[in-house]
């Protein structure tokens, strides 16, 4: 956290020193404020990020030509930021911008192109659209491994991507086969509490918390979080997600206790730095009312559930895999309180929404279909 107020402290007096000897519309303002921005971006305060983003994109809008790279850049950074925000929608309008600037002024194989594509990959694959993120990351692949070495960790940020997206798809092995090549990469590059090691051993722990082998899961997110404790502020928006995460191994493995008391680290840092009805806090609410269903707690479960069913709804797209994960579990809630139509309601919902968004083979599907079979013997 120090070096982070330290370099704002920086960046703020050379700032000041630019707006008291240049014009206004003066390039290298802009120059400043990205770099406040970017920093303001590192320690996940992505309102002020935006504001520096947006005072440098006016300058730059004014002072170049409509095609200029500048202007891309700009745009890409204004896009990561409403990405990391969770404004979807906003992000995809301003890479595709930054997508289309770079289109017209270089060839198709350009090593440009390989972050914007990157970046609508990710969105993509934040909206739950899995084979159009696969898509942009391919693209994105085929042109650094022409131009890179094998063990280059750039491409290792690209099968950690593709390994992720076969984990949503369900193809674990496929999954493991990207993330092994990724972490193999990162842990020979960079140096032992890199972030980017975190991302690696943390996409491990999912695989292997979506195959049932929660010690090894546990292993990986633990190293995670430990390189996340190390580099990061205590009430970053990333140490939230590894506290989830180990909290899912524990609840899946009946350690109801002590997945509460991870879940509940990730929410106060939350409900710390997001609005009440930012989409982030899903995950936790989510989670917890799993937790508490599976203690018996009903009316406990369904109140978590629907702080996170009120935002999904209001957030996500209608077919969002997401949101069909969320009712499958509301009528878990139900069924267990014997209340099997309003069970059936919310499996039948998750079915239908499965069906348009994953592939016909996903485990999801299956599992959904279980649970309708399962809560129509019982009625």
């Amino acid at each position: 956290m120090g070096s982070y107020s330290k370099a704002l402290e920086f960046y703020d007096k050379a700032l000041k020193i630019r707006e008291k000897a240049l014009p206004p519309s003066h390039l290298d303002l802009a120059t400043s404020y990205n770099n406040i921005a970017g920093v303001h971006t590192e320690m996940g305060d992505y309102v002020k990020a935006l504001y520096s983003f947006e005072k440098a994109r006016t300058i730059i809008e004014k002072a170049l030509p409509a095609n200029h790279p500048d202007l891309a850049s700009s745009y890409n950074n204004i896009g990561l930021v409403h990405y990391k925000n969770c404004d979807y929608s906003k992000a995809l309008d301003f890479f595709e911008k930054a997508l289309e600037i770079k289109e017209k002024a270089l060839p198709s194989n350009h090593p440009n192109f390989v972050t914007i594509k990157t970046n609508i990959g990710l969105v993509y694959s934040s909206m739950g659209n899995y084979s159009k993120a696969l898509e942009f990351y391919y693209k994105a692949l085929n042109i650094n491994e022409k131009i890179l070495t094998p063990n280059h960790p750039e491409l290792a940020t690209l099968y950690n991507n593709i390994g992720l997206m076969y984990t949503n798809m369900g193809d674990y092995s496929k999954a493991l086969e990207f993330h092994d090549k990724a972490c193999n990469i990162w842990g020979k590059a960079l140096p032992p509490n890199h972030p980017l090691l975190a991302t690696s051993y943390n996409n491990m722990g999912l695989v292997y918390n979506n195959t049932d082998n929660y010690s090894k899961a546990l292993e990986f997110y633990g190293k995670a979080l430990e390189i996340k404790e190390n580099v990061l502020p205590s009430d970053h928006p990333d140490l939230a997600i590894s506290y989830n995460n180990i909290g899912l191994v524990y609840s899946n493995m009946g350690n109801y206790s002590k997945a509460l008391e991870f879940y509940d680290k990730a929410l106060k840092i939350k409900e710390n730095i997001l609005s009440p009805n930012h989409p982030n806090l899903v995950t936790s609410y989510n989670n917890m009312g799993l937790v508490y269903n599976n203690m018996g707690d009903h009316s406990k479960a369904l109140e978590f559930y629907d702080k996170a069913l009120k935002i999904k709804e209001n957030t996500m797209p209608t077919n969002h895999p997401e949101l069909a994960t969320l009712y499958n579990n509301i009528s878990q809630v139900y069924d267990n309180m014997g209340d099997y139509s309003k069970a059936l309601s919310f499996l039948e919902k998750a079915l239908a929404m499965c069906q348009k968004s994953l592939p016909p083979s996903h485990p999801n599907i299956k599992n959904v279909m279980t649970g309708i079979y399962l809560v129509k013997k019982k009625m």
